[in-house]
């Protein structure tokens, strides 16, 4: 009997072996029908529905192919981008002992305090056929020499109109030429959540590029990047060198200045900021209207009322403006206005927030008076205010 098992147990061992060989050196030897597995829940045979016969394959038209395709909005909006390089003189810093042979001849030029160049590079927008280019600031803060690559491959040199280090925008003109062409503007209010775009610039230097994405949000304040936001929020991808390209609609229109990114590495992680084009138009004009911007000023350091300054300043919401501090001699100063106030209106206007303070009172012209209501020790007092022009500074109401 036990032999008997022996020669049985062989037997199977040698036919699985036989068979493992088969399948794996021939198996159309084995023939076998294909199961198809799906995860969906079990239905009974009488209620399976009848397996139609394969479609025959179609032809796609090419009006169908241009109904997901984007290329007439970007061939609208690409002669408007343009490439800008600028070069600015860096004094390095003077080291003591760069004149020593000895020091020189163990060190070299590393040191050499002779002044050199630097080279940046970004993207523009024409926005007028006169040659106006709208930027960023910080794409050509502090240099000397601007020059423009347009969309053919034409060079022209560039000069500064006027900045607004407060949102990091710029104007530049360059010399009329013939078949300039000018970005056109979107309508205000045009852009939403989920709407498509593309941005366009002039991404690490490689020439024009065209991303895709959509508008991510609106309205993003409060990110530390300029002193005035609005920024739209795009998944395109923006990497360095889109800053002052163009963000537009699927129908080549203008609804943003591209500006920053959140990122770990230096790519795009898929969150890019844009300036919107009303805010955008609005500097424009002024810069080219006036050669700057102009903006109200109180003289006032605010934050924000967090649930924790609430409770210790005994105030039932967190809406309005903590001063914390009053410039002396300035406007808030001069009408009474304490550290500890709470700003909580501005010209018949609620104060949200730090950041609708600031666009309030720099939405007003300087040298009118205006009225102003602050919450002191739980008593709302109304003050007039001289509004001042705003100086050159940041993180200032």
């Amino acid at each position: 009997m036990r032999r008997l098992w022996l020669i049985f147990a062989q037997a199977v061992t040698v036919a699985l072996a036989l068979l493992f060989v088969v399948s794996t050196l021939k198996p159309e030897w084995i023939s076998q029908t294909p199961q198809i597995v799906t995860l969906a829940p079990s239905v009974p045979p009488a209620a399976l529905p009848k397996v139609a016969a394969p479609a025959v394959a179609t032809t796609v038209t090419s009006d169908e192919m241009k109904s997901v395709s984007y290329a007439a909005a970007a061939g609208k909006a690409l002669p408007s981008v343009v490439h800008i390089f600028t070069s600015k003189e860096v004094k390095p810093q003077r080291q003591p002992f760069a004149n020593d042979p000895l020091f020189r001849h163990f060190f070299g030029d590393r040191f050499d305090s002779r002044p050199q160049r630097t080279s940046g590079l970004g993207s523009g927008v024409i926005v007028s056929p006169e040659g106006y280019i709208l930027t960023n600031n910080h794409v050509i803060e502090a240099a000397d020499e601007i020059e423009v690559a347009l969309n053919d491959g034409r060079k022209l040199r560039a000069r500064t109109v006027g900045v607004d280090p407060d949102t990091d925008l710029a104007v530049l003109k360059v010399q009329s030429v013939d078949a300039l062409s000018a970005v056109t503007l979107a309508p205000a209010g045009s852009a939403h959540v989920g709407d498509v775009v593309l941005a366009i610039g002039n991404p690490f230097g490689v020439g024009q590029t065209v991303t895709m994405g959509i508008v991510s949000a609106l309205g993003r304040t409060s990110l530390g990047i300029n002193t005035f936001e609005d920024f739209i929020q795009t998944d395109a991808a923006i990497n360095p060198g889109n800053s002052g390209g163009a963000l537009v609609d699927s129908n080549g229109n203008l609804i943003g200045i591209n500006t920053a990114i959140y990122s770990r590495s230096g790519g795009s992680l898929g969150i890019g900021f844009a300036i919107p084009v009303t805010l955008a138009r609005s500097v424009m004009d002024q810069i080219i209207r006036t050669g700057s911007v102009t903006r109200g000023w109180i003289g006032v350091e605010v934050q924000e009322i967090t649930p924790e300054l609430a409770e210790s300043f005994g105030l039932s919401t967190t809406e309005g403006a903590l001063i914390a501090g009053v410039m002396r001699g300035g406007p808030a100063d001069a009408a009474g206005i304490r550290p500890g106030d709470v700003l909580v209106g501005v010209a018949d206007k609620s104060v949200r927030d730090s950041h609708s303070m600031l666009d309030l009172v720099a939405s007003l012209p300087p040298g009118a008076s205006t009225k102003v209501r602050v919450l002191r020790d739980r008593q709302v007092r109304e003050m007039d205010v001289q509004i001042g022009k705003r100086p050159a500074l940041r993180n200032e109401g």
